[in-house]
């Protein structure tokens, strides 16, 4: 009989939190990192692009007079409504990556409400740096 050898394997990735769920990544180039393996898109922007193009419908379509009506019916502050208001700005690809979730790991809801350019090729070269 032979003795019992053992084996030790090391992968190395990380462990991260988004969208309050743990999220393992691994380091980009290894063998397990491939353009698939990140599908799940963030919940957290999705919801904030569906609400702001909802509340720029609403605005578009007069049944909101203003920013300021907007948010006393939507029950948030008037400031707030503005800097979300800038997603239904961004450039269609940076909005198609964001529900595919493919946008760079850096790149949050935080990030994206700060002031950005409205001039897409700006936009994407502020969200290529995340």
């Amino acid at each position: 009989m032979t003795a019992a050898t053992s084996i030790t394997v090391r992968v190395p990735l990380t462990i991260r939190r988004r969208g309050g769920r743990k999220r393992v990544v691994t380091p980009e180039g290894s063998a397990g990192s491939t353009a698939l393996a990140r599908t799940r898109a963030d919940p957290t922007l999705v919801k904030a692009l569906a609400r702001a193009h909802r509340w720029k419908r609403l605005l578009e379509s007069g049944r909101s007079s203003s920013l300021s009506e907007l948010a006393a019916a939507e029950k948030i502050d008037r400031s707030y409504l503005g800097k979300m208001l800038r997603l239904t700005l961004l450039a269609p690809d940076i909005v198609e990556a964001i529900l595919d979730g493919c946008q760079p790991a850096g790149c949050d809801l935080p990030r994206l409400m700060e002031a950005l350019s409205a001039a897409w090729s700006a936009q994407r070269e502020a969200v290529r740096d995340c």
